[in-house]
Parts: structure tokens; C-alpha cells; sequence
């Protein structure tokens, strides 16, 4: 994997590092670590609350500092968003998903409705007989 030079402090401590096999291993175990343990949890963030995308993007991005595999895939990544935005984007795309919004509303709304006329639905302020002591 190409490396860009060595600028400051950080570089020279990150060339420092590559020279020493030993430290080499233990830094790139360390960023694999902790790399994929954030994108783990975007992984789980896209079920459960969160930022899941992000999460997956940064930990693409730790990754992608040490590892070429990382890099093919945080850029196949970024590809796939900028395609996912612009047909996000595209007029007629988002006429049709409003359209096919306020439809599927309506039809569950009714649904709804239906059911509850069908099973003679009570509404709680509905009540006959005030007493609360019987």
C-alpha cells in the first residue's frame, strides 16, 4: 500500500512505527480493532437507534487507513451513496413516493376504519352509566 510522507510530529511517529515489525503488527491489530468494532455498531445502529450509515462509514474509514480492502470499500461506499442521493434527488422519484405516501395512508386509515365499525369499537368517553361505585 502506497504511504503519503510523513508530515509532523504524527507522521514521524507513524513512520517510526513501521519500521518496528513488532510495533507495526500491534498498530495495524489496534486499528483493526477498533475499526471494526465501530463498524459493528453501525451495523447494529441500523436496527436499533442511531447514526447506523455514519457508523459504518467510520469505521470503513479507520479501517481504510491501514488496509487497502477498507479503502475499495469505503470508496464502493461513497459510489453507492452518490448514486442513492441523486436518485433520491430526481423529481420524478419523489413525486411518485409522496403520492405513493398519502395512497398508503389513506388505504390504512380506511383499513382501520373499517375495523373498527366492523367490531362495534367503544369509545372511552362513551360510557352509560356514570356511578363509579357499582
Amino acid at each position: 500500500m502506497d504511504q503519503l510522507p510523513a508530515h509532523g510530529r504524527l507522521g514521524r511517529f507513524r513512520e517510526y512505527v513501521r519500521r518496528n515489525p513488532l510495533l507495526n503488527t500491534t498498530w495495524r491489530i489496534g486499528v483493526f480493532t477498533v475499526g471494526v468494532t465501530v463498524l459493528i455498531g453501525g451495523l447494529v445502529m441500523m436496527v436499533a437507534p442511531g447514526p447506523g450509515i455514519l457508523g459504518i462509514v467510520v469505521g470503513l474509514a479507520i479501517l481504510a487507513t491501514e488496509f487497502a480492502w477498507a479503502q475499495r470499500a469505503l470508496h464502493h461506499a461513497k459510489k453507492a451513496a452518490e448514486r442513492a442521493k441523486e436518485k433520491a434527488l430526481d423529481p420524478k422519484a419523489k413525486r411518485r413516493n409522496a403520492i405513493l405516501g398519502v395512497v398508503v395512508g389513506i388505504l390504512v386509515g380506511a383499513a382501520v376504519v373499517a375495523y373498527l365499525m366492523v367490531y362495534d369499537f367503544k369509545l372511552p368517553w362513551d360510557i352509560q352509566d356514570w356511578t363509579p361505585w357499582k
